[in-house]
């Protein structure tokens, strides 16, 4: 049941949406003094070998962070992505393996002493790479737990500010509907926070009961952020990939407006633009 390796996948186009909205937001909650709490539900590795033989055998990265490895003029054209690349360079300062920073890593890098952060992981493989990467940080919690159990524990928290990823893998069908309910029940818990949700799409029918269920569960504030790399089809594969945002950033909006189009331009492979910046629910 956990055969998912997101080490196939790391650095896709999925990543550089998902990343870049993780930033925007813990951007966002450091501009006050006040600290907040980080919580990861599906933390994975952290960080991942893009020259190992699991990201090799299809090369996902290739359209994804891997244009801008290759090609400086990329990474002038779509200037809100900077501090993202910025990132991974980083990672990438030391060492010959070629190091793509997954959203643990990222968090570790953004965040400030009085924040904390609260990684939760099931693989046995990935859980060991994520307990050794951060066995020394103090303010960063590794869990091995189910991700969705240990957010409800973690809410209300003390800082009373909060940022939740859920990036499930969706290897069981009823994680689409699980997503919905567990936003519930933690919006319930603590109002104001911020929640991003990844999804994938390979069959458009569950994204669209994911968005009839948050719409009918009266919660407002909900955004959605979509790319893709071809048109929806019936064959097997990710076409697109999306962030739900519920009470996000004033500011992420007019961002993702900018970004999602000209980033459409470098990942589509069908020469068409697939991207959506929508409003589900207004405050």
């Amino acid at each position: 049941m956990l055969s998912y390796r997101h080490a196939f996948h790391a650095g896709n186009f999925a990543d550089l949406l998902k990343h870049f909205t993780q930033i925007e937001i813990l951007n966002y909650l450091k501009k006050k003094d006040k600290p907040f709490d980080y919580i990861d539900t599906h933390a994975g590795a952290g960080i991942y070998k893009l020259n190992a033989e699991m990201a090799k055998k299809n090369k996902e990265y290739l359209n994804g962070i891997g244009h801008f490895f290759k090609d400086t003029n990329a990474i002038d054209e779509i200037v809100p992505l900077l501090e993202q690349i910025d990132i991974c360079q980083q990672e990438n300062a030391q060492g010959e393996d070629l190091l793509y920073p997954g959203s643990p890593v990222i968090a570790n890098q953004l965040l400030r002493r009085q924040d904390k952060a609260w990684l939760h992981e099931l693989h046995t493989t990935d859980i060991n790479i994520l307990e050794s990467h951060f066995a020394r940080k103090r303010n960063v919690y590794v869990r091995k737990q189910d991700g969705f159990q240990g957010l409800l524990g973690l809410l209300p928290c003390a800082s009373r500010r909060a940022f939740v990823l859920i990036d499930p893998p969706y290897e069981i069908k009823d994680d689409y509907d699980k997503v919905v309910d567990v936003v519930e029940k933690a919006h319930r818990k603590m109002a104001n926070t911020i929640f991003a949700i990844w999804y994938p799409v390979v069959d458009r029918e569950r994204i669209e009961r994911i968005e009839a269920g948050l719409k009918q569960s009266g919660l407002r504030s909900i955004y959605q952020f979509e790319l893709g790399i071809k048109a929806d089809t019936d064959q097997k594969g990710m076409t697109s990939a999306g962030m739900i945002v519920i009470n996000p950033p004033w500011t992420l909006y007019g961002k993702m407006q900018k970004l999602l189009p000209e980033l459409a331009k470098v990942v589509s492979q069908d020469g068409q633009l697939h991207y959506k910046c929508e409003e589900w629910v207004g405050e």
